[in-house]
Parts: structure tokens; C-alpha cells; sequence
């Protein structure tokens, strides 16, 4: 499956880049009053008009093929969530509880006081200050 995600995102890269060096290309309409006098364009490789119309659709086909690939990666990425255990299939990211942060992650080995327990803080502010927690008022 990983291959095929692979294979879809390089080619989505190519269809961008693709389509971003066709659209540059491609002539304005005011473009079109250069060629009266003289700039060359009716004397070009599909004529007067026929680079406008083969740019356009190139530029078109690019933009299904990017538009395609990136279904596609939708579709295989949304495979993935139905593999995921059912406990957080079924969860926002947001729902979800942050892990605790344990005692031992704290600078100097202090845990810092949290709004749950204000009443323990205030109690002995000597020993929070001392232990290197900040008391909370």
C-alpha cells in the first residue's frame, strides 16, 4: 500500500510542476496584439492559434491527473484510519487526554502545582518556594 502512496505522490508532484511550467508559458490576452506587429507568433511551431488551444489543454489534463492523485491519496489515506484501534477511530484528536507529565520531566526534579490542588500550595509556600515550584496565588 505504502508503494502505491509513494507512486500517487510522485506523480502529483509531476502533474504541479507540470501545470505551475504550462500556465508560465502560456500568453496573456493581451498577448495576442504583439502578433500584429510582427512579434511571431502566427509564424509558431501550431500556428496563430493552435499553441493557445494545445497549452490549454495540456494545462487541463495536468490539473484532472493532479486532481486525481490527490482523491487518491484521500482514499488510501482514510484506509488507515479504518485500521486504527476503535478507541481513538472514535475520538477527536482533541477529545483525547495529554499523557501526565511525570515529576522527573520537571527542571530540577520538582513537580509544578497544578490548579487541582491550590489549597496544598498555599498551605506550605516555604516549602514550594524552596523546592524550586512556583505557588500559586
Amino acid at each position: 500500500m505504502q508503494i502505491w502512496m509513494n507512486l500517487v505522490l510522485v506523480l502529483q508532484l509531476l502533474a504541479a510542476l507540470g501545470m505551475i511550467g504550462l500556465v508560465l508559458v502560456q500568453h496573456g490576452k493581451g498577448a495576442d496584439m504583439g502578433a500584429s506587429f510582427g512579434s511571431g507568433a502566427s509564424g509558431s511551431l501550431f500556428g496563430a492559434s493552435g499553441s493557445a488551444n494545445f497549452l490549454s489543454r495540456s494545462t487541463a489534463i495536468c490539473a484532472a491527473v493532479f486532481f486525481i492523485c490527490t482523491l487518491a491519496m484521500a482514499y488510501f489515506n482514510s484506509g488507515d484510519n479504518a485500521r486504527a484501534p476503535a478507541a481513538s477511530a472514535n475520538t477527536s484528536v482533541l477529545d483525547r487526554v495529554a499523557p501526565a507529565a511525570s515529576a522527573a520531566s520537571a527542571p530540577g526534579g520538582a513537580a509544578i502545582p497544578s490548579v487541582a490542588a491550590p489549597a496544598a500550595s498555599q498551605a506550605a509556600p516555604a516549602t514550594a518556594a524552596s523546592a524550586g515550584a512556583i505557588p500559586a496565588k
